[in-house]
């Protein structure tokens, strides 16, 4: 600062009514407006006020990364076949990449639960499982409190990440409470709105209590778009935070088609292929796609409708759509394998209204295939209607199927959206995403040790008090 001829000279108004000014130069003393006038006048202050200003020179260096210890808890990981368990792994992937500690929690997979081949090797604790009723192929974790406590004390993790609200994924939330660490959770599956749909209805409000109970104890709550942040909130959620899902747009290219793999389908190269990949299951409202299959096959009888994956409704689906009506049911689908089925079809049918994103939206358009859905979670983010699919009004069958059918006529043009497809899904990578995981867990990390500081200044002053 410059200055002042040595004089140390500090100046401080109160006006009270407008009336008078309380001044102080080095001893304080009262004077009225008229003697702050003078102070105005005082040749070190008119010096002061007319000093040219400092020209600053400011460096804008790189903000420094910051790197975690991250334990990650989840019931579900490839090779399971899932979207929970596909964006985990690209999560994972991520976090390695840009040279973070992770230690996966995850249970032991049946028969075995070795890393799929070219997946980076990460520091695995793999828990007892037992399989999910009606889902064999699917386990749920079977840990204690005592144990991940004991584990997490000895080798502590600067935040603890929790995918999935299973068995396991409440056991990580109590340990990581007791032992005072910061916990991120996501909302991925909306199992409360499941329940309606395998007869047990009754059970919505508790398990949306139980959800509600699960992430409210957590630092903060990751959902992929605004519209369910809202619906969240709405219901009593709190600390929930935005964070986009990416997709693997290296694996899923639209450069995988596979004329071959449209012949083994009995598809022709001018035959339209209708595809859906996901559980084959009562909560994905697949009975729309059996019902608009006759009308289908009506006005294309060369038409083949494409059913990737398996689940518990496969087998009555089968007997709705046998071999003759063109049905063809490829099971589950990995890796290359899955990339080929979506970069292989010509429409993807997604008409489910259970989501809370619906990765196998972003994975179908980054493969060059035009969506077909509602209007909600991730097609109302990434499908332009007409341009790189169509959408039809939330739940409305009558619209879906309608729309359905209009894009099928038009074929030159259905295949002409292949290219605004993939471009509408090129700028989801996932170095991205995980740089927006990266600043909610810092500000987990950040406001848990604010709390331990005042919590132990507290106890501090309440024994000096004693």
């Amino acid at each position: 600062m410059p200055s002042l001829d040595g004089s140390a000279v500090m100046a401080r108004w109160h006006v009270d009514d407008g009336r008078v000014a309380t001044v102080s130069i080095g001893r304080v003393r009262r004077v009225t407006i008229g003697a702050v006038t003078e102070l105005l006048r005082w040749p070190p202050i008119i010096r002061a006020m007319t000093t040219p200003p400092i020209e600053l020179e400011v460096d804008e260096l790189p903000t420094r990364q910051r790197h975690f210890r991250v334990a990650v808890v989840t019931e579900t990981y490839p090779p399971e076949v899932n979207g929970v368990a596909r964006s985990i792994a690209c999560v994972v992937g991520g976090l390695q990449a840009r040279d973070h500690a992770v230690q996966l929690l995850r249970p032991r997979q049946a028969p075995a639960g070795a890393p799929a081949a070219g997946e980076s090797p990460v520091d695995e604790i793999l828990m007892r499982g037992l399989a999910v009723p009606r889902y064999p192929h699917l386990r749920m974790g079977v840990v204690s409190k005592r144990t991940l406590v004991n584990l997490w004390a000895s080798k502590r993790p600067d935040v603890v990440h929790i995918a999935t609200e299973g068995p396991m994924g409440w056991s990580a939330l109590q340990a990581a409470r007791h032992l005072k660490l910061p916990v991120v959770s996501e909302f991925r599956t909306n199992f409360h709105a499941y329940a309606q749909h395998y007869g047990i209805g009754w059970l919505r409000r508790p398990l949306l209590a139980y959800l509600r109970k699960f992430h409210n104890r957590c630092h903060a709550t990751m959902v992929p778009n605004a519209a369910l942040a809202g619906e969240l909130m709405a219901q009593g959620f709190r600390h929930v935070s935005v964070i986009a899902r990416g997709v693997d747009t290296h694996l899923f290219h639209p450069s995988r088609r596979s004329e071959a793999l449209r012949e083994h389908w009995g598809a022709a190269p001018g035959d339209p292929v209708l595809l859906h990949v996901g559980r084959l299951a009562a909560e994905k409202n697949l009975q729309l796609l059996v019902d608009l299959w006759p009308t289908i096959r009506q006005r294309h009888p060369r038409a083949r409708l494409v059913l990737v994956g398996d689940g518990p409704a496969r087998a009555d689906f089968e007997y709705a759509l046998p071999p003759s009506s063109n049905v063809v049911f490829a099971g589950m689908q990995h890796g290359e394998q899955l990339a080929a089925c979506y970069a292989s079809g010509d429409l993807f049918a997604f008409p489910s209204i259970t989501e809370t994103y619906g990765n196998v939206t972003p994975e179908a358009l980054a493969s060059g295939l035009p969506v077909m859905a509602y209007q909600y979670a991730a097609a109302a983010l990434l499908v332009r209607d007409g341009v790189n699919g169509g959408l039809a009004p939330f739940n409305e069958p009558a619209a879906f199927q309608a729309r359905t059918l209009a894009l099928l006529e038009d074929l030159p043009r259905l295949r002409a959206m292949r290219i605004a497809a993939r471009a509408s899904a090129e700028s989801l990578d996932w170095e991205g995403i995980v740089q927006g995981i990266e600043q909610v867990y810092a500000s987990a990390i950040d406001g848990t040790s604010v709390a331990l500081r005042a919590g132990s200044q507290l106890s501090g002053i309440e024994a000096r008090a004693h």
